[in-house]
């Protein structure tokens, strides 16, 4: 499989304690030797994580390495948020991942922020660093779960591309023919940037069901009932999931995905056993 022309990339999230920090730290050393595109770090709305999300963000920094961090707007002044987009700029940063996110839990519709959208956030961004940063924004092929419709949730996909967003990341999914006719029906409205996939590696069914729940992908019916009948079996929980996410992971690169980007968990294993599995060279 020729992937000289993909970008692969993976997100991480903030860690809250000292041996999460030390993890995280081992986790991106080792996913480094495949030299990706970016690590991409998650970021709590209203303050919730910010804080760990900087600290991530600093030391990922520190060691020459890319990364992109998560800025939602929710809950914050154009003022806050400025001032976090000064603060990467001045480190070197050049890539933000722009998501709309959400309140805290508890906080009420007059914690808003100024900003209620993630286009906004985009335009924003464009308004005030210029092309200083690449922008992606996050895409859902089985449609965001608070959307109306499939049609109005495409319509906000196309205002955040015509906000200026340079490419995008998908919630990830198990169903490959929905990330292609999501594609599909982009480049119908003419929306032409890169959609790269978002790759969930399967390892904890509990989990994984808890993830899927909350943020409306799918887990299909048949991988549903074969993961549940494993129990507490979590070594054919992993296999199967293995299987599964390579051979997603297969069709979606054949088919013309840009690249993959994979939500790690902070964890290597699981990521690298699919890499590997896929015969994916190391980028120089």
């Amino acid at each position: 499989m020729n992937t000289t022309d993909k970008t692969f990339s993976f997100e991480l999230f903030p860690p809250k304690t000292e041996k999460g920090i030390a993890n995280l730290r081992q986790t991106v050393t080792t996913l480094n030797h495949r030299n990706p595109a970016f690590f991409s770090v998650t970021y709590g709305a209203g303050g919730s994580t910010q804080s760990n999300t900087f600290a991530t963000v600093d030391w990922i920094s520190d060691q020459n390495i890319a990364v992109a961090p998560h800025l939602s707007c929710i809950g914050s002044t154009r003022d806050e948020l400025i001032a976090i987009l000064d603060r990467y700029a001045a480190q070197g940063i050049h890539r933000i991942v722009a998501l709309r996110g959400d309140l805290p839990s508890g906080a009420g519709a007059g914690s808003m922020g100024d900003l209620n959208h993630a286009n906004e956030l985009v335009e924003l961004i464009r308004e005030t660093h210029g092309s200083t940063f690449h922008i992606e924004v996050a895409a859902y092929p089985e449609m965001h779960p608070q959307a109306a419709s499939f049609t109005r949730d495409l319509d906000n996909f196309q205002r955040k591309a015509e906000a200026g967003a340079d490419s995008a990341i998908t919630q990830y999914f198990y169903n490959a023919d929905a990330y292609f006719a999501f594609v599909d029906s982009c480049r119908t409205r003419a929306i032409e940037i890169p959609i790269v996939p978002g790759i969930m590696p399967i390892t904890n069914f509990s989990n994984l069901v808890r993830f899927s729940d909350a943020c409306g992908a799918e887990i299909p019916r048949w991988l549903r009932k074969r993961l549940e009948a494993y129990g507490d079996d979590t070594t054919s929980i992993a296999a199967l999931g293995t299987e599964v996410v390579t051979a997603l992971c297969a069709r979606l690169l054949e088919g013309g995905a840009p690249g993959l980007h994979f939500y790690t968990m902070n964890q290597a294993g699981p990521t690298l056993t699919v890499w590997d599995n896929l015969g994916l060279s190391t980028p120089s």
